[in-house]
């Protein structure tokens, strides 16, 4: 057998491996991977990411391939999207980061918020689902086997909030307790703000809070979480991005952490016709 043959035979049994395939993974309508990757189909890069890309949704582990700024295309389709509300636009994204513009909210059972934010590539992006009873879930990142991720929360208890930059540390306390407890009380203890550092981006202030706390799990153990959210008031409520890691990955994971939380921008004007219209049962 000549290598050539050999070459093309050791192909064929990679993409008879169900590990291998980029088109084994299970299906998750609501899942989307992005990416930079706006290159030819047939190219080798073009490849490559989208095996990175299933393989990441179908829970399989492989070898970082390439630096999201080596793929091109992304950055242009959400500045793209920015431009069409009005909206400004990214600049040059930090190597290895892709960025993320998404509406949250169409359904019914909800106001819509155009949510942004950058991301590390090569993370897991979840989406809300959506159906003729409404919208649920949220737009969310992350690298979810190691335990870090990004989360949009939105919480409508305490209304519009006006110069929310003047709130009291309980406030943000009390807002970050909110988006981390989505699945009750009982999932936490120990929670504390450690810092706050207040911006102001496009007009709009954005609150930087440091906190940590242990994540009570089903089997019975506690882990240790450190995170970094940023939190704003858009719409009729108070907007959260909320980025976490554990305690021991938090050394290595802090610069994203912080990277993602100081690039949320959450928007509410001009969105009425990203709702979604279902016809109602007669």
């Amino acid at each position: 057998m000549t290598k050539l043959t050999l070459s093309y035979y050791v192909i064929f049994l990679l993409s008879r491996t169900r590990a291998f395939s980029p088109f084994n993974a299970p299906p998750r309508a609501s899942i989307h991977l992005s990416m930079k990757a706006d290159v030819d189909a047939g190219s080798r890069r073009s490849f490559l990411s989208k095996v990175v890309g299933s393989a990441a949704i179908g829970g399989i582990s492989l070898t970082q391939l390439e630096p999201a700024n080596a793929l091109g295309g992304g950055l242009n389709k959400v500045n793209a999207k920015l431009r069409g509300f009005g909206l400004t636009e990214i600049g040059e994204l930090p190597n290895g980061f892709s960025a993320l513009a998404e509406i949250w909210g169409k359904g019914k059972n909800r106001d819509p918020l155009l949510v942004e934010f950058i991301h590390p590539f090569d993370w897991v992006v979840t989406l809300p689902s959506q159906d003729m009873n409404g919208e649920d879930g949220t737009i969310q990142a992350g690298e979810y086997a190691k335990g870090d991720t990004a989360t949009f929360f939105f919480y409508d208890d305490e209304g519009k909030v006006e110069n929310i930059s003047e709130k009291p540390k309980e406030f943000f306390q009390k807002s970050v307790v909110k988006a981390i407890s989505q699945k009750g009380a009982n999932v936490y203890q120990n929670f504390k703000v450690t810092k706050i550092v207040p911006k102001k981006e496009d007009g709009q202030d954005y609150m930087i809070v440091d906190f940590k706390y242990e994540l009570l799990t089903g089997a019975g153990f506690e882990v240790d979480r450190v995170g970094v959210a940023s939190v704003t008031s858009v719409g009729k409520g108070v907007d959260v991005l909320w980025c976490a890691s554990t305690r021991q990955r938090f050394k290595k994971t802090e610069t994203a952490l912080r990277e993602i939380a100081e690039s949320f921008r959450c928007y509410s004007d001009g969105l009425e016709l990203q709702k979604i219209a279902y016809e109602e049962d007669t």
